[in-house]
């Protein structure tokens, strides 16, 4: 497994993490960074899934 897939699956537990903390808190600031987070993390992801079909 590559290590943008870990990092990206990192990535979109975090972003999901301060969304929920953000609704919770009221945070509109730390909720839309939450949803930034998850499509970062989500975009990385798909980039390592990429290089694995690569590798293979």
């Amino acid at each position: 497994m590559d290590k943008d897939r870990v990092a990206g699956a990192a990535k979109q537990v975090k972003g999901a993490l301060k969304e929920g903390m953000g609704k919770l808190t009221g945070d509109t600031k730390l909720k839309a960074e939450g949803k930034a987070d998850k499509v970062v993390g989500k975009a990385q992801n798909a980039v390592g899934g990429a290089k694995d079909a690569v590798r293979k």
